[in-house]
């Protein structure tokens, strides 16, 4: 047999086992050695174009930007943004604190939420996935951060049920909440002795509403009413997530943008009040001294991390949905910055409202202490001659009723207690801070009554919380369902559903008389330290163990510019760093506050602080523990090998650039080969540079360790690769 025949057999054998060695990676046409530009002598050949894989290989895309983007703000804009912001801006500071929470924006929400936004969208895969291919030693991040999910939407979504009983209550004039019921006791009729006691509002959350037990050990059995209403919320949830992105995308065309509309309208009409500006000077009237309190700081810093979802899981499953070349960080800091609008125009229209409300107490106050004046004055315990002649009891303004108090106070400095006055001072109402149902249930309803046209205003206002939650609860069911639809072949519609159904069956742990201390105890301990630790180790994982110098390499790959080099020492040092004091602050916080709740008491109408018992404090530090258990349990597996680190399992476009990288090997290989060192001489491997931010200094991708980062994609060459023979 002739000797180029030999040849040529061998060159048709190795040609196949390079074809399918490309075809199972990346499903690339092999590299012809013989067209190559560095094959001396060899006459060139055509050609043969590669076949180019489609991006997203079957994976649901985005139908637009808008949609995304849509999405992303519909998940981190939620209820804390209109019940939980401004309260806190109240408490510490008022205009004050915007400062330290602006700062943390920037250098802790902003790189953090773009840093989620690049791994999800450079994999392709949800948070367990993500974090598999990161660093399967820290895979647990994924379960965790899956398991904070399923805690979290079990509770969310109650609210949501309690919003859609409201905006049902909503049709009807005068409202249900506007005015205390009237029991009939034979032919004497009184004023329900619990409402006359608190307020209509108040009493139609507690009583009418939750009809809620006085202590968490009363379960009281189930509400009909918040049961119905819990089914309807999650149904609602069910056909918005059914379809993955092609539903919920649809649904956040309005679910997004209808809350603003509300919100504008309730601004323009808000200023419209008398009082409202009195509130909104309030609000923004800085307390500098506050400042200085560290307390401040990490209350500040808790809402930036959860404004932005960070830790979810759905800011990651949302980007994977994304083109590999989409600009994620374009939208990390657009997202942001319309985050912190929307809270500032919330804060805007609470405090206009409350505004309003506080004038209306106030004028109330001093109408109900000017009648006990003009008893004392009937009775001669008060002289005439003590009240101002220019004085009119008949139209009495604010400014004249606190001149008379003064009066008064100063005459009769040691009866004065007795006559049980009021001082009535719009600064006290306006310090009484609420937050979260207590703001949306009770003070903001307490205030719609008193609007022309008050059922419309109920009815838009509680259809915007609904919007609102369910934009939310989108963003966290598809951080749960998204991960395990890339690790396992299941339908869709059937885990959708499966899911809807074991959440509702659960949540009617939450529609029970005392499923409200439970829903506190759960927005508690459920998500506050977990996720916390979740996103320190997202940090940790990706600019440590992976390194940021090969992350920024990346990004500018994956994006075609090089992100500045700020996000280099943010994400190395300065993220971490506050994180930890995050952590730590955390912990000293709930140590030395005593683990309770805000019970109502029905003798005495009213809330009171009670001590979880011991079985609830156990149910508390349960949550917390079985939230972070997938980490210690997934990095134990991974270390004795007990578990796969799913690296068989990653997505088309990864390979794709992984099997650029090996092509380029390949090139080089070949230039090795035909200038061939003397004998005995070792050539070692030209690796890919990873250059640092300032872009004057490389790195060795193997100097980290390959067995715990990308251990799929970025392992060191084979040893045969090295030394060629």
């Amino acid at each position: 047999m002739p000797k180029n025949i030999k040849v040529t057999q061998r060159e048709q054998s190795l040609e196949h086992v390079t074809q399918s060695v490309a075809d199972l990676l990346a499903n690339e046409e092999p590299l012809d050695y013989k067209s190559s530009s560095l094959n001396v002598g060899a006459p060139a050949l055509k050609k043969v174009p590669q076949i180019e894989v489609p991006e997203n290989d079957g994976r649901p895309a985005w139908n637009s930007k808008l949609q995304y983007i849509l999405a992303q703000v519909g998940f981190s804009v939620g209820l804390g943004n209109v019940w939980r912001f401004p309260y806190l801006c109240q408490k510490n500071g008022g205009g004050a604190y915007l400062v330290p929470y602006f700062i943390l924006l920037l250098i802790i929400g902003i790189p953090l939420f773009f840093m989620e936004l690049a791994v999800g969208q450079k994999i392709r895969r949800g948070s367990i996935g993500v974090w598999n291919y990161v660093c399967p030693n820290l895979g647990g991040i994924g379960v965790s951060s899956l398991m904070v999910c399923g805690f979290v939407g079990l509770y969310y979504n109650v609210i949501i049920g309690w919003s859609i009983f409201y905006f049902f209550q909503s049709f009807q004039y005068p409202l249900p909440w506007s005015e205390c019921p009237i029991r009939k006791n034979g032919t004497l009729a009184i004023v329900e002795p619990e409402c006359d006691k608190s307020s209509a509002t108040t009493y139609f959350w507690y009583r009418q509403t939750l009809n809620t037990t006085s202590t968490i050990a009363e379960s009281g059995g189930l509400n009909v009413k918040m049961v119905l209403s819990l089914l309807v919320a999650w149904i609602i949830v069910c056909l918005a997530v059914i379809k993955g992105i092609a539903s919920s995308g649809k649904v956040m065309y309005f679910s997004s943008l209808f809350p603003y509309v509300v919100l504008f309208c309730f601004l323009v009409r808000g200023l419209m009040l008398k009082g409202s500006v009195d509130g909104i000077a309030h609000m923004f009237t800085p307390k500098l001294e506050k400042m200085l309190e560290p307390k401040v700081w990490r209350e500040a810093a808790t809402q930036v991390f959860f404004a932005l979802g960070l830790g979810f899981g759905g800011v990651i499953a949302f980007s994977s949905y994304n083109k590999i070349d989409n600009n994620c960080h374009f939208d990390a800091v657009l997202v942001s910055f319309i985050n912190f609008f929307t809270s500032i125009l919330a804060t805007l229209v609470v405090f206009a409202v409350l505004g309003f409300k506080a004038n209306l107490m106030n004028e109330k106050c001093v109408t109900e202490n000017a009648e006990k004046i003009m008893g004392y004055l009937n009775s001669n315990i008060l002289s005439h001659d003590l009240i101002p002649p220019h004085v009119n009891f008949s139209q009495l303004t604010t400014s004249d009723y606190a001149e008379v108090y003064g009066v008064i106070k100063t005459v009769k400095e040691g009866g004065f207690a007795q006559l049980g006055l009021e001082p009535c001072l719009l600064e006290d109402e306006l310090n009484k801070a609420v937050q979260g149902t207590g703001l949306a249930f009770i003070a903001f309803t307490e205030a719609m009554t008193h609007f022309p046209a008050s059922p419309f205003w109920s009815v838009m206002f509680f259809f915007m919380l609904i919007n609102l939650g369910l934009g939310s609860m989108i963003g966290t069911m598809t951080g749960i369902t998204t991960p395990v639809l890339d690790a396992y072949k299941v339908q869709k519609e059937l885990l959708t559903v499966c899911c809807c159904i074991v959440a509702f069956l659960c949540g009617l742990l939450f529609v029970q008389r005392s499923g409200n201390y439970f829903v506190t105890m759960f927005d508690d301990y459920s998500a506050g330290l977990p996720l916390t630790i979740v996103v320190i180790l997202e940090n940790v994982s990706v600019t440590w163990i992976y390194g940021t110098k090969r992350f920024m390499q990346d990004l500018e790959d994956m994006l075609g510019f090089r992100p500045s080099m700020i996000y280099f020492y943010l994400w190395k040092y300065v993220s971490p760093l506050c994180l930890i004091v995050l952590i730590t602050a955390t912990v000293i916080e709930m140590g030395i506050s005593p683990p309770g709740y805000n019970a109502w008491v029905q003798e005495l109408a009213q809330e009171r602080f009670q001590s979880y018992p011991p079985w609830a404090l156990a149910m508390c530090f349960t949550l917390i523990i079985v939230a972070m258990l997938p980490l210690p349990i997934v990095f134990i597996a991974r270390h004795f090998n007990l578990l796969s680190d799913g690296s068989n399992k990653l997505s088309v476009s990864y390979r794709k650039s992984m099997m650029k990288d090996i092509s380029n090997l390949e090139e080089q290989d070949e230039t090795r080969f035909i200038l061939r060192p003397k004998p005995g001489e070792l050539l070692s491997v030209p690796r890919r540079p990873y250059v640092t931010p300032a872009g004057n200094k490389s790195i060795d991708p193997n100097s980290l360790s390959p067995n715990s980062c990308y251990g799929a994609g970025y392992q060191n060459p084979p040893p045969s690769a090295q030394t060629p023979r």
